[in-house]
């Protein structure tokens, strides 16, 4: 006999109540797996599984400092992760702590003693950043043989620490910076344009230090930890070339815009009237030790340690995040249902996790960041499906020119979206993904977290059959 009771009943309702609670148990687990990798990035956490002391004896992995070779110990840096390593440092120096600056984005700027912190502009580059670069640039000049000098550096230094060449303004490399944004550029050809108009970047921070010993302790931001990418490179050799950076804006299509005094200096550098950034084998180098102390895949092992006592079989996924992130978006999410097809009613939940970065090509007016819009178009692809939920988000809590962090969207986002009059196909084609989910309730917000080491995604997969 077929039972024709309505399906809005108390069954109905029954199935409804399990299927939001066990959404929301998803969404409540991606954020403490998020706080976990957040944790085990933190600088101060970083630091000591890098440096430690035993006396006057530094440990740095295999190498060893005495600090009593040294008459003066000085600390530079810069970067949104830099003062909580130089708050570590201090505390592991104690009485050997010595002098020094440190420059971080505005909201991050607390007292760090010994050390001065400076506040400047990020992501653009402002005359607060230029007169920090300079007063960090003459702290080195005046090091000598006798100084070990530490140099702290992570996401958003290059920003920070605007050192513009000979005949090119502040202006020049702002508004050089706002069409390379805008154009979708990778930080790795962001960086490569701003070593060769830079007096500090591109080693050539290393060479104004020399012959002091310099230990860098370096946040990565970037992917493939590339010494000479993380924060433009100021303490490493730099391998790419002026020809090389005129190749980056033209491929970008922003040459014509770029300021003349910009062209002029790299045309004179291809011709090589203008002298190089320093490259490998430099003497510059002969006595810099550069560490990377944190990095994406620590922050998602530390995730990928605490999905099992959630309940979740942890994978890493072999290929760092990048390209358009709209396009990650859709292939993360198509990944995530081609996973749960593979699951049977009795297999227990998956955990997709992978980090990288991937870049907007702005096209729009509206509010944005790449997290948010990957997780948009996730929404999209996800829309009308149960059992998965994604979450996008910045390890350092600033996703684009937004408040927020990324977002946490589910198979329900884009229905409510439409709810709402909203078109979550228009806020990817306007570049407004913040607004869309705000709308839907599916924004991430930390606030700054200290840290960055690039962005995070993790997916939570259930069988299709589980509630919700």
């Amino acid at each position: 006999m077929t039972d024709a009771r309505p399906r809005h009943g108390p069954r109905a309702a029954a199935g409804d109540s399990r299927a939001a609670a066990a959404r929301s148990r998803r969404a409540a687990d991606l954020r403490r797996l998020f706080a976990a990798a957040l944790a085990a990035v933190q600088p101060g956490a970083c630091l000591a599984r890098t440096l430690t002391r035993e006396g006057d004896r530094l440990h740095l992995g295999e190498r060893r400092l005495t600090l009593g070779d040294f008459s003066r110990v000085l600390v530079l840096g810069a970067g949104k992760a830099t003062q909580g390593l130089g708050q570590a440092l201090a505390a592991l120096l104690g009485e050997r702590a010595g002098t020094g600056l440190l420059v971080v984005p505005d909201g991050l700027a607390d007292p760090c003693p010994p050390y001065t912190v400076l506040p400047a502009g990020h992501p653009l580059p402002d005359a607060r950043g230029r007169q920090a670069a300079a007063r960090l640039l003459t702290r080195a000049a005046a090091a000598d043989a006798r100084t070990l000098l530490f140099g702290l550096f992570s996401g958003g230094a290059s920003a920070l620490l605007p050192a513009p060449a000979p005949g090119i303004t502040l202006t020049d490399k702002e508004q050089l910076t706002r069409l390379l944004l805008a154009s979708g550029a990778p930080i790795e050809e962001l960086n490569t344009v701003r070593k060769h108009l830079s007096r500090l970047k591109g080693g050539l921070l290393a060479r104004r230090a020399a012959p002091a010993t310099v230990v860098g302790l370096l946040l990565s931001d970037v992917v493939g930890d590339a010494l000479d990418v993380i924060a433009s490179g100021p303490l490493a050799p730099d391998p790419s070339t002026f020809t090389e950076a005129v190749a980056v804006l033209q491929r970008r299509g922003v040459w014509p815009a770029a300021a003349p005094a910009v062209r002029r200096r790299l045309l004179r550098g291809c011709r090589g009237e203008l002298p190089e950034t320093p490259k490998p084998g430099d003497p510059a180098f002969s006595r810099v030790l550069l560490r990377i102390v944190g990095d994406n895949r620590q922050a998602l092992q530390a995730a990928a340690a605490l999905a099992p006592d959630l309940g979740y079989a942890p994978r890493l996924l072999p290929t760092p995040l990048a390209g358009e992130a709209r396009d990650a978006g859709v292939r993360l999410a198509r990944l995530a249902l081609a996973t749960q097809a593979q699951l049977g009613p009795d297999d227990g939940p998956i955990l997709l996790l992978t980090g990288g970065e991937t870049t907007v090509t702005v096209r729009g007016p509206g509010r944005g960041g790449r997290n948010q819009e990957l997780a948009l178009a996730a929404a999209r692809q996800l829309a009308g499906s149960t059992g998965i939920a994604l979450l996008a988000a910045g390890t350092d809590g600033i996703d684009g020119p937004t408040d927020a962090a990324g977002g946490l969207v589910d198979g329900a986002t884009t229905a409510r979206l439409l709810g709402q009059g909203l078109d979550p196909a228009r806020g990817l084609a306007e570049n407004d993904s913040t607004t869309a989910l705000d709308a839907a309730g599916a924004t991430v917000r930390t606030g700054p977290t200290g840290t960055n080491v690039m962005d995070i995604v993790l997916v939570a997969v259930t069988a299709a059959g589980a509630a919700g």
